[in-house]
């Protein structure tokens, strides 16, 4: 009886062994590496106990095998084949002894770069805020019309944080092109560029009648307003006491809007006026009588006149009808 026991029992050892389900003695003692089908990473190398199961005995050894650098990481959404026989390799890199070590991936590993797609109503938010606490302008009289990204922003998963960064010389009105930084657990990892159209009204002086070239501007001329700023030129005119008393330097149509380069100050003086000629320095005070030398001059402008005693040209600027200011 104990002879046919024993048979029996080395008969079901014997089945095992040859289902694989029973280790053989070559591998007794072996640390066995198995590889995964598909592995998602979420740092910027692989590691192999990543991408691999690792059991073992000498503890030591798995814990070192779990920390081996197989290869860097793929970009976040994209992956990379990983096959058994690159693995042996940077195994023997890394001085581990192969006759102690049982690896099994037979039809490689796909490594996943973990990802996540930053939403375009996320971008939009950070824009629209930042936007309206940084415009110059009133917040109720601006309308974000659209924000326009270009490209879809994948990014490695983690703490994503953002700052915009507007481009020198930015007035925030028309299409405005706006830098946008991300970062992800502290670390820079993509800009692009948010374009997006802000519209801003404001009150303007218009004209409400035709000017001809060289006519005094009244109250009657001109009124305001409300416009678009992002369809108008910078140097347009916001103030309707700076008009008054100008006058066109062109022939100016109706429904226009006036910019400071279409009105002048009308001149003062013009040649041949006689004006009073003051030179100033400290408690000293100078006067004489000149007469201008040049075609016309206005407040403010340098002008040549002739000492009518000594005939000596001076240069001096503008203060009224009837005096001029030398530098002394």
């Amino acid at each position: 009886m104990k002879c046919y026991r024993f048979f029996f029992c080395l008969v079901i050892c014997f089945a095992l062994f040859l289902t694989g389900m029973l280790p053989r003695l070559s591998e007794a003692g072996l640390t066995s590496i198995k590889g995964l089908e598909k592995a998602e990473i979420n740092s910027n190398e692989i590691y192999l106990g990543q991408i691999a199961k690792i059991r073992g005995d000498d503890q030591a050894l798995v814990q070192r095998l779990k920390r081996i650098v197989i290869a860097r990481a793929p970009l976040p959404g994209k992956s990379r084949r990983i096959n058994e026989n690159y693995i042996q390799l940077r195994l023997k890199q890394e001085k581990i002894d192969l006759s102690q070590i049982r690896l099994v991936a037979p039809k490689g590993i796909e490594a996943i770069r973990g990802f996540v797609e930053v939403k375009k109503e996320d971008i939009n938010k950070v824009v629209t805020d930042f936007i309206y606490a940084n415009i110059p302008w009133e917040r109720e009289k601006v309308k974000i019309r659209d924000i326009r990204v270009r490209d879809r922003v994948i990014l490695p998963k983690g703490k994503i944080t953002y700052s915009v960064k507007p481009l020198k010389n930015s007035d925030f009105k028309g299409s405005v092109p706006l830098p946008l930084q991300f970062k992800v657990n502290g670390r820079f990892q993509k800009r692009i560029l948010v374009t997006a159209d802000i519209e801003v009204a404001a009150e303007v002086v218009v004209t409400k009648r035709p000017l001809r070239r060289y006519r005094r501007i009244t109250e009657d001329d001109i009124e305001m307003r409300e416009k678009n700023l992002a369809e108008l030129p910078r140097n347009i005119i916001f103030d309707y006491e700076e008009v008054l008393g100008k006058r066109a330097k062109r022939n100016i149509s109706a429904n226009s809007v006036l910019r400071s380069d279409l009105i002048e100050f009308p001149p003062l003086v013009k040649r041949g006026d006689v004006v009073l000629v003051v030179a100033e320095s400290g408690g000293l005070r100078i006067t004489t009588l000149g007469m201008v030398k040049q075609r016309e001059g206005r407040r403010g402008e340098r002008i040549r006149v002739e000492n009518i005693d000594s005939k000596k040209s001076l240069y001096g600027r503008v203060l009224d009808a009837k005096t001029v200011k030398v530098d002394f």
